[in-house]
């Protein structure tokens, strides 16, 4: 089929005097004449293929790649609606205010979530089973807990509006919602559906979005499936991309596209705006790696030097924090088993060389942050 030939679906009246939209499956291949969206593909794949390509050369990849999850997690969940920065998602949740502890639950979820997916996929292929799973993570112990965790909705849902009468969108009804999640399944797995990886992904993050087929929890599992998607077909070796962040800086432009596929069976445009933002975010992504290369070398080679006999304790409380970024004393003074006061003493030491600044914001004791290195993932 060509895309400009693409049918996205239909609004159907239900019986409770709402259109719900249900769309036509997409297990079929897909062609295009529009020169445009091939030098996209070209400019995706380089940029992602050099990103992979970069990654297997950095040391301690999976430093970056926690940080990056994190960064992730909190953004995708921004999108939700959650206000919790990456320092806070870092810390324990007892010293947090109370008031921001539901929100940093839902980012942690999202993390174990995450990191459950991608161990999983060494055992079990890309699948609604993986995704119930990851939802039901997702759900457990905060806002939505009571809406299916792990399970399909068995009611519908809407998008928008104080009720479904005034809705933004109306997803497919619930009994709809297996069919299309297996076409979905059969789509993202099908050898003969000779489509790009990229623009394969484009259209099923689009169709799950569309279908909507949990109760909550649909907008972090739908960018998740993007991740998984490009890991399980080898497209990048480790999980270093994540375009929620691009969704969240372009979020009108992001449900606009989706929206004018079901009004205007308008593909094009869609697969368009998420290859640029594959293509923008596989930069950035290389662009913080190599910040991070030349960050940790200038605090090994030319600060933490300073520091005479201390530099053995210094460069492990270094290495700490390019895992955990944000501390206290007391987590200062388990990792080099010193006493708190030779702990603060090592933190001033640290501060005086700038790498570490106190922050504020937590409910007890004094944090320290390692801004510069945080920084990097606020970009």
């Amino acid at each position: 089929m060509d895309i400009k030939d693409f049918i996205a679906g239909s609004f159907v009246n239900q019986s409770t005097g709402y259109k719900s939209f249900v769309p036509e499956p997409i297990n079929h291949g897909f062609t295009w004449g529009d020169p445009s969206i091939n030098i996209l593909l070209e400019k995706a794949t380089l940029q992602l293929g050099a990103l992979n390509s970069f990654s297997q050369f950095v040391p301690d990849i999976g430093l970056f790649i926690r940080m990056h999850v994190i960064k992730e997690a909190t953004i995708s969940s921004r999108i939700e609606g959650t206000q919790t920065k990456i320092e806070e998602a870092i810390v324990k949740k007892t010293e947090l205010n109370p008031e921001k502890r539901n929100d940093w639950q839902e980012v942690n979820n999202y993390i174990k979530a995450m990191n459950h997916a991608i161990e999983r996929m060494d055992y079990l292929p890309l699948s609604s089973r993986l995704l119930k799973e990851s939802h039901k993570i997702l759900l457990d112990n905060v806002r939505g807990e009571h809406k299916l965790p792990g399970e399909f909705r068995s009611s519908q849902n809407w998008i928008g509006g104080a009720s479904i009468s005034d809705a933004v969108f109306v997803p497919p009804p619930y009994h709809a919602v297996d069919a299309l999640m297996g076409d979905l399944e059969n789509f993202i797995h099908s050898e003969e559906v000779a489509v790009p990886h990229l623009i394969k992904i484009a259209i099923a993050h689009y169709q799950f979005e569309t279908i909507h087929p949990f109760l909550d929890g649909n907008g972090r599992i739908g960018r998740l499936l993007i991740t998984l998607y490009l890991i399980s077909n080898k497209i990048i070796e480790k999980p270093i991309l994540y375009l929620s962040d691009f969704f969240e800086k372009h979020k009108g432009l992001y449900y606009d596209n989706l929206t004018t596929v079901r009004t205007r069976n308008d593909l094009t445009q869609w697969i368009k705006f998420f290859l640029e933002a594959i293509n923008q975010t596989s930069e950035i992504a290389a662009k913080s790696l190599k910040q991070i290369m030349e960050l940790r070398h200038d605090c090994q080679g030319n600060r933490i030097i300073k520091l005479g006999k201390k530099v053995p304790n210094a460069k492990k409380l270094l290495d700490h924090l390019f895992i955990q970024p944000v501390l206290n004393a007391r987590d200062v003074a388990g990792l080099l088993n010193i006493s708190q006061v030779s702990a603060y003493k090592i933190i001033t030491d640290f501060i005086t060389v700038g790498i570490l600044k106190e922050t504020k914001g937590f409910k007890r004791n004094r944090y320290f942050v390692f801004k510069e290195y945080l920084d990097i993932f606020y970009q």
